[in-house]
């Protein structure tokens, strides 16, 4: 084999997708976690953010928690933990999920939804101290739920899994849409109820429940005192994982920025631009987000109100009794464009 043939040839390991931007998922490495910044919170019924990007939720167990650690598998830093508090077994209706959604603009290439639907193949880091077969999944934008399984098989140690999916061939741009909306979305099933729960390797359409979860799978929100925790999440198109596609932090973090950005820094501006009796304060967004953001800004000193805000940037103004050159600051302010 000639030199220029061996530099060519990669192998399959890559024959199924791009050498670099592999992987769908923003975070998988779990390194950004602008709202919580390492420190725990109580798993409630609402959904929220632990690392960027990763939501979770569910109203199984009490006084459950989770929170970005640095326990993690060679060539990681950082996981998701979720340490139960009351374990409870999830009525049919119930709910418990690790969710991460993707951009229907990022998950065009896949093509689900359409005759030529590719396969694809998650890949991850698990550590969980219940064994057992798992549920994780797939949704469409709409009400088409997918879910497949994983197994663990040595509690509280750090294993790989590997899930290969092949793609909806029906539903379009309606379940599927190539906008700037949910495209798909990612889930760990924690303790879906009965009624929330899909049979294995199915394709299911419920206009009323979510089927996120695996029916007879382990719902760890179950067990009192149990952990399960997860990092190196990939998603990527073809039927063959590949190593990770570990990159630069402050790439993850503009990435992640288009849905969420906060400073909690104090941060100074200056009202000198007048229009009619308003003098005007202004900044742009580190990147351009996904859409129009909801603002939460919390002042220091002067008095603001939103007055004009879209993806690039934010404006406010100050009463006009305010002596022109002043400085206005802000203790803190985030701006919202989450899925």
């Amino acid at each position: 084999m000639s030199k220029a043939r061996q530099l060519a040839d990669l192998g399959n390991v890559y024959d199924d997708g791009a050498l670099s931007n592999r992987n769908v998922i923003i975070n998988g490495a779990m390194i950004v976690d602008q709202r919580n910044g390492g420190a725990a919170y109580t798993l409630s019924g609402s959904a929220a953010f632990s690392a960027d990007r990763f939501k979770v939720w569910g109203n199984v167990s009490s006084g459950s928690t989770v929170q970005v650690v640095s326990d993690a598998p060679s060539g990681f830093t950082k996981s998701i933990k979720l340490t139960v508090g009351t374990g409870a077994t999830p009525a049919s209706t119930d709910y418990g999920r690790v969710f991460s959604a993707i951009e229907g603009y990022n998950w065009a290439q896949m093509r689900w939804g359409f005759s030529d639907a590719k396969d694809v193949t998650l890949s991850f880091w698990v550590k969980s101290s219940v064994t057992g077969t798992f549920g994780v999944g797939f949704t469409s934008g709409l009400d088409y739920y997918y879910v497949s399984s994983y197994t663990v098989n040595s509690a509280s140690t750090w294993e790989y899994k590997t899930v290969t999916v092949s793609g909806l061939t029906s539903g379009g741009t309606t379940q599927f849409p190539i906008n700037n909306t949910v495209g798909t979305g990612l889930i760990f099933d924690l303790g879906e109820g009965s009624s929330r729960s899909n049979t294995l390797n199915t394709w299911t359409q419920d206009g009323t429940y979510s089927k996120y979860g695996l029916t007879g799978g382990v719902k760890i929100l179950a067990t009192s005192g149990a952990t399960w925790q997860i990092t190196g999440v990939q998603l990527e198109i073809g039927d063959t994982s590949t190593p990770f596609e570990h990159e630069p932090y402050s790439v993850t973090l503009q990435k992640c920025q288009r849905y969420y950005y906060s400073n909690t820094s104090t941060s100074q501006f200056y009202a000198t631009q007048y229009v009619d009796t308003y003098k005007f304060v202004q900044w742009g967004h580190p990147v351009r987000m996904r859409a129009t953001p909801t603002p939460t800004v919390t002042y220091f000193t002067g008095s603001f109100s939103p007055y004009q805000i879209d993806d690039q940037h934010f404006k406010a103004y100050v009463a006009s009794s305010y002596t022109d050159g002043t400085t206005y600051y802000t203790t803190s302010y985030a701006m919202d464009a989450e899925l």
